[in-house]
């Protein structure tokens, strides 16, 4: 495990806490990978080019700083490192002699140029953990294509499948796969780190946006013997579960088990529906959608998404549609403390996500806001020279 820190943080200690993590990748599935071993106590130093990582030049309408820069990289030291220079290149090198763990985005090939490959940095140190995340992996003929996330959505049928059959195809907006390449990272270093404990070594560890979307389509990616190409992948049930209009505001509603649709029909006055035999299976509603929905519609035009969200309760799963804004005071979110307020050196004050896993023994230390361009550079130079 990580020698001295470079910073104390308050509270208590996490299931990775001792583990230092360097962060090399840039965009977000590998910060925000580095920010979930964060949030589990590891200290995690980002280490940015001169020019800065290029999240921090996106659009944004917090003037002083990129907000998704700043959503995606909390609780990480900040430090600027030219690995073109051979003097920064050797203060890396001293922060890999006592890390825990690496991670990167690099193509392949830049690297090893950088002095920076699995090999080099196995000869310094043998018990580092080596993350790369790449665009399409780490061989085959993209093996050198830069990856984005709809990039993958789109080229993985996640696209196609999100439009309706028949029309264009729709992106999933909200980085999905990136986010879920970030889980890969956190899942796969802490994995790898396990192993270490009992082999003492360390190895390389391979996650890409490709990885990431098909293993988000598990339940699509099954083909079975002598089934035909298009044998309709989409999961969705059709007609009754989805979003629908009210008197105000809009209202997605799952109504699949007999339980549930028997639940619906009675709360929105219309008991008849869950009698009728041509609706009494999933199957048969969505066959049957264009003579149940607008009676669905015209039922919940009585009351507001938030009035039917109520009525619903537990016997009809459901959810009004909110803004984002909506959840930094919902009572749900309050109560499992995941929205906590951070003190930026530009920004100020702010309140912004905390931690997505809960430990019983381990809860983990105070998160703290995301560095700004080189924020602690002496602090943690001064211990590689």
């Amino acid at each position: 495990m990580a020698t001295q820190s470079f910073v104390e943080r308050h509270g208590p200690r996490g299931p990775l806490s001792g583990v230092r993590v360097l962060d090399l990748s840039a965009y977000i599935a590998g910060p925000y990978g580095c920010a979930l071993l964060a949030d589990q106590g590891a200290e995690v130093i980002k280490i940015e080019p001169p020019a800065g990582d290029n999240l921090r030049k996106y659009p944004s309408t917090l003037e002083a700083e990129s907000r998704a820069f700043v959503g995606v990289n909390r609780s990480k030291l900040g430090v600027v490192l030219d690995l073109k220079d051979p003097a920064d290149q050797a203060a890396l090198l001293g922060l890999v002699r006592e890390a825990d763990v690496l991670v990167h985005n690099f193509r392949p090939g830049v690297p090893e140029r950088l002095g920076i490959g699995h090999a080099q940095l196995q000869a310094v140190n043998p018990r580092l953990i080596y993350c790369n995340v790449t665009g399409y992996g780490e061989t085959g003929p993209l093996k050198q294509k830069a990856g984005y996330d709809q990039v993958l959505q789109t080229m993985t049928g996640m696209c196609a499948l999100q439009g309706k059959r028949g029309e264009p195809p729709e992106i999933l907006y909200g980085s999905v796969v990136d986010y879920y390449a970030a889980s890969l990272v956190a899942a796969g270093v802490a994995s790898a780190l396990y192993e270490r404990e009992k082999s003492g070594q360390g190895q390389f560890v391979g996650v890409s946006l490709l990885r990431a979307a098909m293993a988000m389509q598990s339940a699509r990616l099954v083909w079975a013997e002598g089934e035909p190409r298009d044998v309709g992948r989409d999961m969705r049930s059709g007609g009754i579960t989805g979003i629908h209009p009210t008197r105000e505001g809009h209202i997605y509603i799952s109504a699949n088990t007999p339980h549930f649709w028997q639940a619906l029909c009675e709360k929105i006055g219309l008991p008849e529906l869950a009698r009728d035999e041509r609706y009494d299976s999933v199957r048969k509603r969505a066959r049957h959608h264009a003579d149940i929905v607008p009676r669905l519609h015209a039922a919940l035009a009585a009351r507001s998404a938030l009035e039917w969200e109520e009525l619903f309760g537990e016997e009809v799963p459901c959810a009004a549609a909110r803004t984002v804004e909506d959840m930094f005071d919902h009572p749900q979110v309050l109560a499992e403390d995941m929205v906590t307020r951070f003190e930026h050196p530009i920004l100020g004050s702010y309140r912004g996500f905390t931690r997505p896993v809960a430990y019983g023994r381990t809860p983990g230390p105070e998160p703290f806001a995301a560095p700004t361009l080189g924020q602690h550079n002496d602090r943690v130079r001064a211990r590689t020279r």
